[in-house]
């Protein structure tokens, strides 16, 4: 299962992006999104969002 960040959650600080190993994480209108083909589920973006954004689908 991909995950996905529940844009009303996301603060907009980018600390999930650099901790992607496949980068597939980008910032898009002050908010960060992740490409679920891309997303190899790893959760790494989830372990260090302070509010928990990222989210399993």
């Amino acid at each position: 299962m991909a995950y996905k960040i529940v844009a009303d959650e996301c603060l907009g600080c980018g600390a999930c992006a650099p901790e992607c190993p496949v980068e597939c994480i980008t910032e898009k209108d002050g908010k960060y999104v992740i490409d679920a083909e891309q997303c190899l589920e790893c959760g790494a973006c989830a372990g260090v969002c302070p509010v928990g954004a990222p989210v399993a689908e």
